[in-house]
């Protein structure tokens, strides 16, 4: 699971204020896993820029994978739009999800973690989706949902890159190391 493109949510081409070596640093967002990146920059890059990370052209490495409370307050207002961006790129895979989701236990269902989803639209969605869901639009149109599905789809992924989740959907979760008990 590597990410090869990042989308530049921000650019700051001194680093950050306080650092001993001083170095352009992209805040990225990961086009495939969503991953939180930080990476060192060989040249100016513009903000909302698809770059590729093995391009030596642009980024020299990525210094390391970041949480969502880390970006700059710039980057996280442009989390959003970001995020809808590549759901709207991806929605194939997305409407596969909705056309596979299972449940999680036996009281819940992985549609159920989804914002403005709730057991009456749970039961709405598997009942339609015996005729498999061809877009969002198709979707909204035989569910009944009235919020944007970009948006109600962008909200959870935000929420499950603050890594507070029980349950991840589309971001993979790799836990903080805890510390030894004694």
């Amino acid at each position: 699971m590597r990410e090869e493109k990042v989308i530049v949510l921000d650019y700051l081409p001194q680093g950050y204020a306080g650092m001993k070596k001083m170095e352009p640093i992209i805040q990225g967002l990961g086009v495939n896993y969503f991953a939180l990146l930080e990476l060192v920059a060989t040249k100016e890059v513009k903000l909302n820029e698809e770059v590729k990370i093995n391009d030596k052209e642009k980024v020299i490495y990525i210094r390391r994978k970041l949480k969502e409370s880390e970006l700059t307050n710039f980057a996280k207002s442009h989390l959003e739009e970001t995020i809808k961006k590549i759901v709207k790129s991806k929605e194939e895979e997305f409407i596969k999800f909705f056309n596979t989701s299972t449940r999680i236990s036996i009281r819940m269902h992985k549609l159920e973690l989804l914002p403005s989803i709730g057991k009456k639209h749970v039961g709405l969605i598997l009942s339609e989706r015996k005729k498999p869901f061809e877009s969002f639009d198709d979707l909204k149109k035989r569910v009944g949902i009235t919020v944007e599905i970009e948006q109600m789809l962008a909200k959870r992924i935000i929420e499950e890159l603050k890594g507070e989740e029980k349950y991840y959907l589309f971001v993979p979760h790799f836990p903080t190391p805890t510390a030894p008990r004694r």
